[in-house]
């Protein structure tokens, strides 16, 4: 909860637009892949009103990439930005790309620009749900209601 008084108006309202092209490209069919569920969570938290696909619910890359054949569907990864989630996001996109998919990673850039790097892992984003739910202030208990 450190980032909290760093955390500015313009941020908060790059954030609501990111989450709602989010929104948009899950309603059109896009696959927003995470890596945990703590990552799902924390989307849904913020005002992502898809279903992600939790990477770690699959079996590996293998079973991934079997139950998301489709090669039509764009895939949006938004894996975290650390060591284990750079390594994925690499094997993910070069099987992903050699199966024909479109796979965008413009929405993990935008999330790294939008918070300046300061939200490296996806479930992160908890500590911008009570801004963008309009929940500020000092009571803590309300936050778990967002």
């Amino acid at each position: 909860m450190g980032y909290q008084s760093s955390i500015d108006d313009q941020t908060i309202e790059r954030l609501r637009s990111f989450v709602g092209m989010l929104n948009e490209e899950s309603e059109k069919g896009s696959v927003i892949v995470v890596e945990g569920r703590r990552d799902a969570e924390a989307l849904s938290r913020i005002g992502f009103t898809g279903n992600p696909a939790v990477f770690h619910h699959f079996k590996g890359i293998a079973d991934f990439l079997d139950c998301h054949d489709d090669a039509g569907k764009k895939i949006i990864l938004l894996l975290d930005m650390d060591r284990t989630g750079k390594h994925l996001t690499s094997r993910l996109v070069s099987q992903l790309q050699s199966r024909r998919h479109k796979v965008n990673l413009v929405y993990k850039k935008a999330l790294a620009k939008i918070t300046n790097g300061k939200v490296r892992h996806v479930e992160d984003l908890v500590i911008y749900a009570p801004h963008l739910s309009g929940i500020t202030g000092s009571r803590k208990d309300l936050y778990f209601y967002t």
